[in-house]
């Protein structure tokens, strides 16, 4: 079969992935600057031709909400935002979670606090990676740093969610929603039938069908001693999570003697880091964490006893150094530099600012 490549923008090739992956259903409210993936199915009208649904609902919390059931009914279902949007819909999140459904959430961040700008930023990484509702639970978070990832991320985000009945966030910014890059879109999937669903996904509130107990799909459970038992429940589950499904990237890691640690947009800025590095005789590598959730600790803590300090880049005050600093748990020093409100920095910023803060 012929390869399939298009010139696209990555809010256009999330949207063409989740119609080809088989999805059921997206809900989504637009917001600047991921409204091409509501504007793309729309355009496309996947429900001529796959029966997949669109609707723009009326906000974003009922986006999440819509979600909530339509996962609940075992179908594949997403949905897309941008920053506060996303923060609308942390209660259903936490409710998704605690139900242990699965469902994909698109967030193609913009600067913030509040409303903030419409330019790129990862200053949601907190957000995503810590929880934003309440509770204890995890989100498994993938971070796209190209067109081409934004498409993979999305197909892969529904196995990982269906795999773990949990949810799933594919964490971008509008560099990468924007962007337009070549993508090779994945092979048209069919949506499972009704029966299909029932016998894959048994915990669905498909009907009974013979049995005698129905199934009951809630988070809420008033007996302390029986809510101990479904966290724990889940933890065990995040630690499976944890051991199988770490992802990272390596660039010129091998020999490295400092380290750049960056996820998404920045990975990418980064990558030109190193090459200037490199040209200077700097031995300099980046590793790229994929998986935000769960984060690459032990590559970074292998890395830590190689090499002379770290340089985490962000677009943000510094989130994710966090993380890095506790797999590295003082062995090497451990750096930060980030811009903020929708700023990138260059990849010479970022030469300039390994050089001071760790090379001196």
């Amino acid at each position: 079969m012929m390869e399939e490549i298009k010139l696209m923008k990555g809010n256009e090739a999330v949207a063409e992935a989740a119609i080809r992956c088989g999805c059921d259903g997206y809900f989504g409210y637009p917001i600047t600057p991921q409204s091409e993936i509501l504007e793309t199915l729309m355009a496309l009208e996947p429900w001529k031709t796959t029966g997949m649904v669109v609707l723009q609902a009326e906000s974003e919390t009922a986006s999440i909400n819509m979600v909530y059931g339509g996962a609940g009914c075992g179908k594949k279902v997403m949905t897309s935002s941008s920053s506060p949007g996303i923060s609308l819909m942390q209660e259903g999140l936490s409710y998704i979670a605690g139900a242990e459904l699965p469902c994909v959430v698109v967030n193609v961040t913009r600067g913030g606090p509040g409303l903030g700008t419409i330019q790129p930023s990862q200053a949601d990484y907190f957000q995503t990676v810590k929880g934003g509702g309440h509770g204890d639970y995890k989100l498994i978070t993938l971070a796209p740093a190209s067109v081409q990832e934004m498409a993979d991320h999305t197909v892969l985000a529904f196995d990982l969610a269906f795999k773990y009945r949990n949810p799933v966030m594919v964490l971008s910014d509008g560099i990468i929603g924007q962007m337009m890059e070549k993508v090779q879109l994945p092979p048209y999937q069919p949506r499972l039938t009704d029966e299909q669903v029932r016998e894959q996904c048994p915990w669905a509130t498909t009907g009974k069908h013979g049995r005698k107990q129905q199934n009951v799909i809630t988070s809420l459970e008033l007996r302390s001693e029986e809510m101990e038992k479904i966290n724990n429940r889940l933890q065990e589950k995040y630690n499976q999570v944890e051991q199988n499904e770490v992802r990272f990237e390596e660039y010129f890691c091998d020999d490295a003697e400092y380290l750049i640690t960056a996820f998404g947009s920045c990975a990418r800025i980064c990558q030109k880091t190193i090459e200037i590095l490199r040209s200077e005789g700097i031995k300099a590598g980046l590793l790229r964490p994929i998986t935000l959730y769960p984060f690459p600790t032990e590559a970074i803590a292998k890395f830590a006893k190689q090499v002379k300090g770290i340089l985490s880049v962000e677009l943000n005050a510094g989130q994710m150094v966090e993380d890095v600093r506790l797999a590295v748990n003082g062995v090497t020093p451990v750096e930060f530099y980030g811009r903020q409100g929708g700023m990138t920095p260059t990849p010479d910023e970022v030469v300039k600012a390994l050089k001071s803060k760790l090379i001196k």
